[in-house]
């Protein structure tokens, strides 16, 4: 067995056989992808979805705090409503959401966005607390799973640039 958990070693340059659940992988790889830099281009030109063109970041809005601010009742909330609208943490998470979103849909860096996206998504989880539907457990924690099995199956391969050979060279960018 290689270091991709679950796939049998491949010599090299020979071309390895997609399952169905590598497509499975690059499906929610991509998904998860999407939500991500979708987040990412709302937020930035406030195209209406979540955010209106008058608190867009191109218009001088904070992405950090419409969320943020409105976790100040909440377990962790005078920490988290406290860095809501701050610089550093606008670019820091508009910088991840853009970052997390190109890296998985592409298929490159999965290792580095799983860890950066899991992080964020348990930080948003953890403002939210107390949950108001479940105890514990909400998307944030389901999505920050899925990345670790992204990570962990080499998800990039399949629909994705993972196989490049500057990305095989090079681990960080698997």
């Amino acid at each position: 067995m290689n270091a991709t958990i679950g796939r049998p070693a491949v010599q090299a340059g020979a071309t390895q056989a997609r399952r169905p659940v590598d497509y499975v992988w690059a499906a929610a790889r991509i998904a998860i992808g999407w939500i991500f830099l979708w987040a990412f281009l709302d937020k930035t030109f406030g195209w209406g979805f979540a955010t209106p063109a008058d608190r867009a970041w191109i218009n001088g809005g904070s992405p950090t705090t419409g969320f943020l601010k409105g976790t100040g009742e909440n377990a962790l909330g005078g920490f988290f409503s406290g860095l809501a609208g701050q610089l550093w943490v606008d670019w820091l998470f508009m910088a991840g959401q853009l970052g997390i979103g190109l890296a998985l849909v592409l298929g490159i860096g999965i290792r580095v966005a799983a860890g950066a996206g899991t992080l964020m998504l348990v930080l948003m989880w953890a403002a939210e607390l107390p949950l108001a539907n479940n105890p514990f457990m909400d998307d944030h924690i389901v999505y920050a799973i899925v990345l670790v099995g992204l990570a962990l199956t080499g998800a990039g391969t399949t629909l994705g640039l993972g196989n490049l050979p500057v990305v095989q060279r090079n681990a960080w960018l698997k």
